[in-house]
């Protein structure tokens, strides 16, 4: 609340010189207030008697009141007060997570049905549904620390290999979360935008506070630690680490929400600083006073009649492209509405709504329609449409195309770092795949045996490559069917992951 309160400021603040006109013009056309003795000057007292009805203190608002009101609500509004930033529509709106989860014998107690690990798993996976869409990452560890999973969306990925681990495939016993939250530092350096870090432990050693409560130029990310402990029980020592949220596990889903609710916060306040970003205008939270304030104008002996007017005038102003799906569009535009449905996340729906072409081809691409979002964007003749086309065309695996994408948009806006970096990205991509597929294509390092089908494109690189296939073969496998068609148990993939990180390798 103390960042927002800091950053706040008006976009158009020119517009705040109309409020001392209008308090002028307030101060000028309000009735004075008369008093008794002034209203029955040169009455005789018993004429005055008969001629006064009722309690003699005249009006304490009037109408000017109430319009003079709502016309410095409307100034408030026109200058542009806001105190956040507009996210970026391509990515999630919350930050990237890790998660880092303490692996040891003493996360196997029953005093939390069925044990600590397994209810921590359980939290870990309800709240990676809750953050739908959003990047969480894993990381185990006891004596020493292990990375389980890069950053993600898709949480097919993340639950065998949560449901793997176990004290047993742990290489070393102990307690290093010091070096747990450098590796998930590590992780969260790969992402876009500022993320966070939530812990999920039974207990930490004292020797790790210092480091976790270590102040480091950039500041470490926001720490988060869910205790996987009866509720009566609390960990005091977590209180001594800086900047950090410490939640209990319930029973409900009330830590999901608190956790969810921080991690929010955060992200919030570390767009603030994000200069890329353009401020969010909040002036439309300034309607709701201006239509309460107008109810007023339609009291008996306080309607106006200019306001009668002004009705009149709007009905003859209203857009010829206003749809009539219902009462809802006297009031909102298709625009209006179309926001309202993105930030419910009813993606589909807002694409449909938007008639701004870059806000619908953003709804678009967040409701997974990439194909219609890169037509959507290649429109527009702006290098962030542009960029924004070549980040759909990879969503739709159409890695040439988004090439070129990114080529307009630096041809375009020549300092475009962003477009710089994940065109380069896009080229490895395509090196990968192409060598991958000669690879496939010829038999090198395949261990190809003598009855094994090879196809030939060695002068086709770069040239798409069709092969028949059943109907068995031919839908794609998900990502939690293609781990579970590995022959190798997980526990002991991970086992042996572990023991190669130990030995020096990644």
């Amino acid at each position: 609340m103390i960042e927002y309160i800091q950053h706040f400021h008006f976009l158009r603040p020119l517009w705040l010189l109309t409020i001392p006109v209008l308090i002028y013009l307030w101060f000028k056309i309000r009735p004075r207030k008369v008093s008794k003795n002034e209203a029955q000057k040169g009455i005789a007292p018993h004429l005055a008697k008969a001629l006064s009805v009722g309690n003699f203190q005249g009006r304490r608002i009037y109408p000017i009141d109430v319009v003079i009101a709502g016309a410095i609500c409307l100034a408030l509004a026109v200058a542009g007060p806001t105190w956040s930033r507009t996210p970026n529509p391509l990515v999630a709106e919350t930050a990237p997570l890790v998660v880092v989860l303490k692996v040891t014998e003493s996360m196997q107690s029953s005093d939390i049905a069925p044990t600590r690990l397994d209810r921590a798993r359980f939290k870990i996976l309800d709240l990676i549904e809750e953050r739908a869409g959003a990047r969480t990452a894993l990381v185990a560890y006891a004596g020493t620390p292990h990375r389980v999973s890069p950053l993600t969306e898709d949480p097919n990925i993340l639950r065998p290999l949560l449901e793997s681990l176990s004290p047993e495939i742990m290489p070393e016993t102990g307690d290093q979360a010091d070096e747990a939250m450098d590796l998930a530092i590590e992780i969260l350096e790969t992402a876009d935008t500022p993320g966070a870090i939530l812990f999920v432990l039974d207990d930490l050693s004292p020797a790790n506070i210092a480091h976790l409560s270590e102040i480091t130029d950039p500041p470490r990310p926001p720490l988060v630690f869910l205790t996987a402990l009866p509720e009566s029980e609390q960990l005091a020592q977590l209180q001594q680490i800086n900047d950090a949220t410490v939640v209990a596990m319930t029973p409900d889903d009330r830590d999901i929400h608190q956790i969810e609710r921080r991690l929010k916060s955060a992200h919030q306040a570390a767009l603030l600083d994000d200069e890329r970003l353009a401020w969010n205008d909040r002036a439309w939270w300034l309607a709701w006073p201006v239509a309460i304030l107008s109810a007023f104008w339609f009291r008996r002996g306080w309607t106006m009649r200019w306001v009668i007017l002004l009705a009149i005038s709007m009905l003859y102003m209203q857009p010829t492209q206003a749809r009539a799906d219902g009462w809802i569009d006297w009031f909102l535009t298709p625009d209006q509405q179309g926001w309202i449905a993105f930030n419910r996340k009813e993606f589909q729906e807002s694409g449909a709504l938007f008639s701004d072409p870059m806000w619908k081809g953003y709804a678009m691409y967040r409701a997974g329609q990439y194909e219609e979002a890169a037509g959507v964007f290649a429109t527009l003749d702006t290098a962030d449409a542009a960029f924004a086309q070549a980040m759909a065309e990879i969503r739709n695996r159409e890695y040439r195309p988004a090439v070129r994408s990114f080529d307009k948009a630096l041809e375009r806006q020549p300092d475009f770092p962003e477009a710089e970096r994940n065109r380069e990205i896009t080229l490895a991509i395509i090196e990968y795949v192409e060598s991958a597929r000669e690879q496939s294509d010829t038999g090198e390092e395949a261990g190809i045996g003598a009855d094994d089908i090879v196809f030939d494109n060695e002068a086709g690189r770069g040239t798409d490559t069709q092969i028949e296939a059943t109907d068995e073969q031919s839908a794609p496998l998900t990502s939690e069917q293609w781990l579970q068609s590995i022959d190798t148990n997980m526990s002991d993939f991970l086992r042996s992951r572990f023991l190669l990180d130990n030995a020096g390798g990644n």
